[in-house]
Parts: structure tokens; sequence; C-alpha cells
């Protein structure tokens, strides 16, 4: 009997010491980095010889023009390289026989290709992929932004029209931040951060994947393997997209820009509380930004980024704030803001 009950005990003692170890930010960034380049390269794979495709090129200027181009290897943004500097600076999407494609996806048949910028006629398309590619750099921000103590999950990104005046993206932090409020030095802090990024100007690589790929990709997270499954369920193919931005892997609902250097102003304005959900206190970050090539005057950017620190609320919003006269814990910041006062 005493045997047994040492056994237990120390069985008890060891599930307890798996249950709090748990593997880095960094260790989970690097396995979902591992997995898009082998999936990357397994797909590469399948055109081991070198077969010829016909682009025909739409838009002012080149109309007629015709490229061959590499069956599964050449992508809109290398079309553009055979034209003008101008086509690979500008170039933000593409259409692909009239649908959205993202600059950087190999090409797998003859097809017609526009490439489409922020100076178009009819933008609409650029500008949400913009303001998603935009939550998807603050997501990306978020996750790097806190000490390795905190778990940092991400919600889905919420699909908001450019004319609500900001974009969003909704996570969940560790709950040891639950009474955490960010100051305006926090806030200008993940500005930072995003700037930095934006001055690298990593490119969005996509890769369309089955959900069993996305789901090992995210197999740290329950929340973003159920919304793997849900996505999956949506696609008439079954099949979900994701993007790399350095060593960091999203989903995302729709196409992203080619690349973090084609932001220009961006900030980050305000972080709100949503609410309790199964996830823990759900928080609302929202940000600014206009790409390279519309910047603003500094007194109409200053008008932008007041609006753009009002709450952006969704129909799916819940309404159960929690109040907000709790005392901040430490902050997890590199650099601490300062104490409250007193």
């Amino acid at each position: 009997m005493a045997c047994r009950t040492a056994c237990q005990t120390i069985q008890r003692r060891l599930a307890s010491s798996a249950a709090v170890v748990r593997p880095s930010p960094a260790e989970v960034r690097c396995h979902r980095s591992a997995v898009f380049t082998r999936e990357q390269a397994r797909q590469r794979a399948l055109y081991p010889r070198t077969e010829k495709i016909e682009v025909a090129l739409q838009g002012a200027g080149l109309q007629g023009t015709l490229l061959i181009m590499n069956k599964g290897v050449s992508t809109p943004h290398s079309c553009a390289r055979h034209l003008t500097e101008w086509h690979v600076t500008s170039s933000a999407l593409a259409l692909v026989d009239g649908e959205p494609w993202p600059l950087h996806q190999p090409l797998t048949k003859s097809c017609s290709l526009s490439l489409l910028s922020f100076k178009d006629k009819e933008p609409l398309l650029v500008n949400q992929a913009y303001w998603r590619s935009c939550a998807a750099l603050l997501g990306q921000v978020l996750q790097d932004a806190f000490k390795d103590d905190y778990t940092v999950e991400l919600l889905r990104i919420p699909e908001v029209p450019v004319t609500s005046g900001a974009f969003c993206c909704d996570v969940v932090l560790d709950s040891q931040l639950d009474a955490w409020n960010p100051s305006e030095e926090s806030l200008r802090s993940l500005t930072r951060g995003a700037q930095l990024l934006i001055h690298r100007d990593l490119p969005w690589e996509p890769l369309e994947v089955v959900p069993p790929v996305a789901l090992e990709v995210f197999s740290h997270s329950r929340i973003k393997q159920e919304e793997v499954e849900e996505k999956a369920r949506q696609s008439h193919k079954g099949t979900v997209m994701l993007y790399r931005c350095g060593d960091h892997v999203l989903l995302s609902g729709g196409p992203l820009v080619a690349r973090t250097g084609l932001c220009c102003q961006y900030e980050v304005t305000a972080m709100h509380r949503l609410g309790e959900s199964v996830w823990g206190l759900n928080r609302r970050a929202q940000g600014l930004s206009l790409p390279f090539m519309l910047e603003a005057h500094h007194t109409v950017w200053r008008k932008l980024r007041n609006r753009a620190a009002k709450q952006v609320t969704l129909p799916i919003d819940s309404t159960d704030a929690l109040p907000d006269t709790l005392t901040p814990p430490h902050a997890p910041w590199q650099t601490p803001p300062p104490a409250p006062q007193q």
C-alpha cells in the first residue's frame, strides 16, 4: 500500500511538472515556420521539370503583352519583374483570371494577369487586402512584444471595412495580465515594433494547405486549430491559406498584400477590453496605417488617429466588459511603462 501511494505521488508530480513545462514563444514560432517550409518544399517538388505557361497581362499599357513563365514556380511578382521597376515596387495584389491572387503565390496554369496597386481607379480589393495585412502585422507584433513568461493567443482577425477607421486584431493575453491596461508608452512600443517589421520589407509568403498540415502548424494552439477546422469547412476546396512573414505563420481569411514595406504611416492606437470568453479575457488591439503611395499630412493623420482609437464594434462582440478600475500588475514590456499614481 505504501509503495502504491508513493508511486501515485510521483506520477502526480511528474504530471504536474509536464503541465507546467510548455514551449517558449520562440520554439512555437520555429515549429510553425519549419512545418511551413517543409510543406512549401513538398509542393514545389510536385513540379520536378520545367513546364511553360502563357501569362496574358491586362492593364493600362500592357494589353497584348504575353509572358512565357514557369508552371508552379513563377508568381505574379516574377511577372512584374519582367516589366518595370514601378510595377515591382507598386504592385500589392494580383488578379488571376479575375480572381484575387497573392503576389507571391505560384501560377499553375496559363492565365490572364492584372497587377493591382493603390492608385487604381477601383482599389477596393487592394484596400481590403491592405487592411487585413496591417491587422496581421499587428498580431505579429503582439506575439513578439511580451516576455516569454506570458502567453499570447491570437484570435481570428476581424474582417472590418476600411471605412471603420481602424484595423483590428483580437487577442487573449496571459491571465496574469488580466488587470493590465496598456499605457500610451506601451502603445508606442507596439508601434515601434511594427515599424521595424515595415523597415525590413518582409514578404507575406502564401501557402495553401490541407487541414492536417495546418493543424500540425498550430498544434500548440487549440484556438487556431478550431479556426482551421472552420475555415476548411467554409472553403469549397476544403483547404486553408497560411501566410508567413519572417518566422511568423498566420491564418488569413483573404489575400494579403505583397510585403510589409508597402506600409508607410503606421500606428497602434488602442487596446480595448471585449469581455470574457472560454479562452479568457478578449481584447481588441486597433491601429491605423496608410500605404507609402498615400501619405497624409500630420494634421490629417492626427484626426484619423483619434478616430482609430475609438473601439470598433462588430455584431458578434460581447458586451460584458470588465471594469477599468483594477490595478495593473508589473507590465511585461522590456521597458515597463510608469507605475500608476497612487
